[in-house]
């Protein structure tokens, strides 16, 4: 398993965006180029991205929260795409993650033209942006030369933001990540594509902070109707769009702003980003702006740039879902 080989390795979360110049840490624009002779990297990524893509559209917000999930937690190091007992693929806030195997297909893609060179940290990255673009965001550029982690522990999940959590907690855990309030809310704008489940808003429907009532920030029309959805008895665990304009609810835009505005948040920290004082001013100027795909690439970038492992930290690994077997003295004459 992931986990134990690691510990036998180791001791022991458009048009292209001009980011040039903006560099985080050894990270580069077109870090491959030149290093798979004429193949280029990030194309044979879109590719095998689209090609899922094009069967299944819901994969962009299950990448998108990939990539958060995973620079989240130790760094943007393809940590979350261990295989193993209590890697963080199987601890509670990642039981839902999907996207696994568009990651495999691009790694696999990239393996047969240029094997060991390309990182999986890289690979969720470049296809994350793909399948943004794909959406009707702008295609970013993205910074490369991210290494793999060799360790997954679940237990490190638990600082992951909860559903629940409030402005100015949210505000100090992305701080901890190096990122700014601003950062903050254009990343949790990631909603503006993809659901949710009832059992993460029944208490905001039915006993709000214990007081059995629902939460008075919600719009009415969207408390009846998510009612209607979510039956407080109901055993179904249906899915909510989290953007709750119909025509925008599968598209990247900033519809999802416009809709909070209204009190058609559908998650209690989406709901709180439009009335707290702490980010309501920056809400209300997103949704009124026309560059929010360029300012949410911008944040994914920046997200990307969370603890990276480069130079000679981790490793490539051959398959994404393990650790690469450690090479020894012995090893090599058998």
């Amino acid at each position: 398993m992931a986990i134990i080989k690691a510990a036998a390795f180791v001791a022991i979360t458009f048009i292209f965006l001009n980011l040039t110049g903006y560099c985080y840490g050894d990270l580069q624009f077109g870090f491959y180029k030149g290093k798979c002779q004429t193949s280029d990297v990030e194309d044979i990524v879109r590719k095998a991205v689209l090609a899922k893509f094009i069967r299944d559209n819901t994969i962009t917000p299950a990448l998108i929260r990939m990539q958060f999930h995973d620079c989240f937690v130790t760094g943007c190091d393809a940590s979350i795409l261990l295989d193993g007992s209590n890697t963080e693929k199987t601890a509670p806030p990642n039981l839902s993650v999907r996207g696994y195997d568009v990651i495999d297909a691009a790694k696999a893609a990239v393996e047969k033209v240029c094997p060991g060179v390309v990182s999986c940290a890289d690979i969720i990255v470049m296809a994350t942006r793909d399948v943004i673009s794909f959406s009707g965001g702008n295609r970013y550029s993205v910074q490369t030369g991210r290494r793999d982690g060799t360790v997954s522990f679940a237990q490190n999940t638990t600082i992951l933001p909860s559903p629940s959590t409030s402005v100015s907690r949210a505000i100090k855990d992305f701080g901890d990540k190096g990122l700014n309030s601003t950062d903050m809310i254009y990343l949790l704008g990631g909603h503006t594509i993809g659901v949710t489940h009832c059992s993460f808003v029944k208490d905001r429907l039915y006993n709000f902070k214990n007081t059995g009532k629902p939460d008075p920030s919600m719009d009415f029309a969207l408390l009846t109707s998510l009612r209607r959805t979510c039956p407080q008895t109901s055993t179904v665990d249906r899915t909510i769009n989290l953007d709750q304009n119909p025509f925008s609810s599968s598209v990247v835009d900033k519809s999802f702003y416009s809709q909070i505005m209204f009190g058609r948040g559908v998650l209690q920290i989406d709901q709180q980003l439009a009335i707290d004082n702490l980010s309501k001013w920056t809400v209300a100027a997103i949704a009124r702006s026309s560059d929010f795909t360029t300012k949410f690439g911008q944040a994914m970038v920046k997200l990307g740039a969370t603890q990276v492992l480069t130079g000679t930290q981790g490793e490539i690994r051959t398959s994404c879902r393990a650790v690469n077997a450690p090479t020894t003295l012995a090893s090599l004459f058998n």
